[in-house]
């Protein structure tokens, strides 16, 4: 018996389809990954300077307090709850949907407090949405 001996052929390595894996496994990894924030950081807002506080007509003051108590137009809210808020600035906005809110919160307020007062606006029909803030010269004081 007289076996062949031919000419091996040398295994290949189709590196194409490794290729094409890891490139999904990559877009997976970027797309999952959540990026922490720095909640240690110590924050200091800054304070606008306004040549003039415009005065709107149709104008809408909601007021936050630091401890989260709400008042619309001077008028305190018996709750903190979004369907009261919504219920004083509806009934506050005499001038039909084009009226202004100006939201006053305090600088020690909650961001929900203020998240509040802006859902409370949107079920009341109100878009125009608008935050008061204070001078340097009076943030000095």
């Amino acid at each position: 018996m007289h076996f062949r001996h031919g000419a091996r052929d040398e295994p290949e390595i189709n590196l194409i389809p490794f290729i094409d894996v890891l490139l999904v496994v990559l877009i997976f990894l970027m797309l999952s990954t959540t990026y922490s924030k720095f909640t240690e950081m110590q924050l200091r807002l800054p304070v606008a300077d306004a040549d003039a506080q415009r005065d709107y007509p149709k104008e809408i003051i909601a007021a936050v307090s630091a401890d989260g108590r709400y008042s619309i137009n001077k008028t305190v809210l018996p709750d903190r709850s979004v369907e009261t808020v919504a219920a004083a600035l509806s009934s506050a906005s005499r001038g039909g949907k084009d009226s202004v809110v100006v939201i006053s919160a305090d600088a020690n307020s909650s961001h929900q407090s203020v998240i509040t007062v802006m859902e409370g606006a949107r079920r009341a029909g109100l878009m125009q949405i608008t935050f008061a803030t204070q001078s340097a010269a009076q943030a000095g004081r």
